[in-house]
């Protein structure tokens, strides 16, 4: 099972960019719309025009336009109204619908520029949220491609992805981590194989194996103390394997190890990572799901720099390192994990 935390699905197929001098953005739209049949809800994404303009910060002081004498009949007008006439008659005419007829919306804002590949020997990746639409995307791809040329024919367990959103918020939503969703999943597949009072459940969640896969921390050239001697990711260097005693992250010595061992058997390169102890330690969504469920878990992620910017780089190498790694642990845990032997 792979299990990765994503912020923002509805990201635009183009991918994101930074221009040097501004952000372009578009609006990413989900409406509540009256209509005929009750209340519909439709979901929008303007690309047929750029929407917003954030400005440079010497744009937004310099060129602020003196409101002063119009500050009090700007408020006055705001109280009318929960939303400007002119958006609600934009939203009505991409939802085919008139503007009184719109009940609430929720509005996102996205960069349009799109992903791209450079560097000088095109080794680097350039985009937005590869936090963590990248995991995300290769679990789903070794999903897909493990399933052919009859893999399936001996498989002993289930293959299963899991997308979260709200993970960067903390994963307390109906839709996060922190939901029984998951629970509920994995109770409706096994109760699919046989009546729900035989303990299957309990039985399949002590046998199953989770990959936490979210983007790691890449070891920054311009600050390299940020990372202990022996433990700095790097480009290139493949999966990093994340470990805090803390339960920061939720891999230990058995997960960690069958994870590398899957590498070894493919010749793919592994990373290892530990905080320094004298700072602070992020998190993934694997310690919630591994305490609320109760399945061993190891977390994992291709390393990255600019985490959480609106621009993030990555090196296709590791893409293609965490496809194979993925497609790899889906072909074979099964058989691997039928010879190891824990004494507790």
């Amino acid at each position: 099972m792979f299990i990765s935390g994503i912020e923002g699905i509805e990201a635009s197929k183009q991918g994101y960019t930074l221009s040097l001098s501004s952000s372009i953005q578009k609006l990413l739209v989900l409406a509540f719309v009256h209509d005929v049949q009750g209340i519909g809800i439709r979901r929008l994404a303007h690309n047929a025009s750029e929407l917003l303009k954030v400005p440079p910060e010497s744009d937004a002081i310099e060129g602020r336009p003196n409101t002063d004498g119009n500050e009090a009949d700007e408020k006055k007008n705001s109280n009318k109204q929960k939303h400007h006439p002119l958006l609600l008659m934009l939203l009505a005419s991409e939802a085919c619908c008139e503007p009184d007829e719109i009940c609430d919306f929720e509005l996102q804002a996205c960069d349009t520029q799109p992903s791209i590949i450079g560097g000088a020997a095109k080794e680097f990746m350039f985009s937005g949220r590869l936090d963590n639409l990248c995991m995300s995307f290769c679990s789903l791809r070794a999903l897909f491609d493990s399933t052919a040329e009859g893999s399936l024919a001996n498989e002993t367990g289930v293959r299963m992805v899991a997308l979260f959103d709200h993970e960067e918020v903390g994963s307390d939503s109906a839709q996060g981590a922190g939901s029984p969703i998951i629970l509920d999943a994995l109770a409706r597949i096994t109760n699919s194989f046989c009546s729900s009072g035989s303990k299957v459940l309990e039985k399949a969640v002590q046998r199953s194996f989770l990959v936490s896969a979210d983007m790691a921390h890449a070891l920054h050239p311009n600050y390299m103390d940020k990372h202990e001697e022996n433990h700095q990711p790097r480009l290139h260097g493949g999966l990093v394997i994340k470990h805090n005693a803390n339960q920061r992250y939720a891999s230990n010595s058995v997960t960690s190890f069958i994870f590398r061992e899957i590498a070894k058997q493919h010749k793919l390169p592994v990373q290892e990572f530990v905080v320094r102890n004298d700072m602070a330690c992020g998190s993934t969504i694997g310690p919630i799901l591994a305490s609320g469920v109760g399945i061993r878990t190891v977390d994992v992620g291709a390393p990255q720099l600019s985490m959480h910017s609106i621009r993030e780089m990555c090196s296709v190498d590791d893409v293609k390192h965490s496809y194979e790694h993925f497609k790899a642990f889906f072909h074979e845990f099964a058989q691997l994990d039928a010879k190891i032997s824990v004494d507790v």
